[in-house]
């Protein structure tokens, strides 16, 4: 049975191309990208014990390996810290002893008052790892008026994006922000044992999410384009606040250009509700 952390690195490397790493093409092979023959050379390891790493035979590497995976693999520096995550989790240095505490759905008040501060103009939201909109403000509600995202007592973004044909519309590059999501939940709390995950989304969200969780895409995060269903298309800039002590993200909008920014004060002025928080 394979681990996150074959997966990743079996990942990477079938997505090298080894004239990128200045190696010489072999020729037609069964497999795309480096041949792990090439991959251990470059780490200074044997092909074996890649093996068993990729293989999940072996899920303890030293840092040291860990290390020169990465340099092997010439990995940018997002790429390298999830490497490393996923190090630990394989190893069982993030596993809890005791049943896995479900992640937080409540929003410091500190964090709504700075919600609040971003009224009435701002767009912002509150989320956890899994998806969860904790919170949001007025703006972003007619912002994904329309779209069914916040049509539910709980929304979760994940969800809806796996789950929900409009947002396959709504997200004009889906194939990206799918894999954020995806991405996203391997720094959820607890994530390889969140009973959500592998009972609830999985199972609705069918295998084209779990092979996008799988393959660990390391997500570029560039501007957002969103088709509104009133006819804009949207291009909005994302700054990204991590309330890592909760788990958290505190999300803000702009918008990328005049256009955008136009549309949106359209939007704000239809009728709308006010600062939301779901417990």
């Amino acid at each position: 049975m394979g681990t996150p952390l074959g997966d990743f690195i079996r990942t990477k490397r079938d997505s090298i191309q080894p004239a990128s790493l200045g190696l010489p093409d072999h020729g037609r092979r069964r497999s795309p990208g480096l041949r792990r023959v090439d991959l251990a050379a470059r780490a200074g390891i044997s092909v074996e014990y890649l093996t068993r790493i990729e293989q999940g035979r072996d899920r303890n590497p030293s840092i040291a390996v860990v290390n020169a995976l990465a340099d092997a693999l010439s990995l940018d520096t997002t790429e390298r810290n999830h490497l490393r995550y996923l190090a630990k989790i394989t190893g069982g240095e993030c596993s809890a002893h005791t049943h896995p505490a479900p992640p937080r759905r409540d929003v410091r008040p500190s964090v709504l008052q700075t919600l609040r501060l971003l009224e009435p103009d701002g767009m912002a939201m509150v989320t956890n790892r899994l998806g969860d909109i904790l919170a949001h403000t007025t703006t972003y509600e007619s912002l994904t008026r329309g779209t069914g995202l916040l049509d539910t007592g709980t929304p979760n973004l994940t969800r809806y994006v796996f789950t929900d044909a409009r947002a396959r519309t709504f997200f004009a590059d889906w194939d990206d922000v799918a894999d954020e999501q995806a991405f996203d939940l391997w720094l959820a709390p607890s994530v390889e044992n969140s009973e959500w995950l592998t009972a609830e989304l999985a199972p609705v969200a069918g295998p084209e999410f779990t092979h996008r969780l799988n393959r660990h895409v390391v997500p570029h995060r560039g501007p957002l384009r969103l088709n509104h269903p009133s006819g804009p298309e949207l291009r909005l800039l994302r700054e990204t606040l991590d309330l890592s002590s909760d788990a958290q993200q505190l999300v803000v909008f702009l918008p990328a250009d005049e256009r955008t920014a136009q549309a949106i004060e359209d939007l704000r002025h239809r009728p709308h509700g006010r600062l939301r928080t779901i417990s």
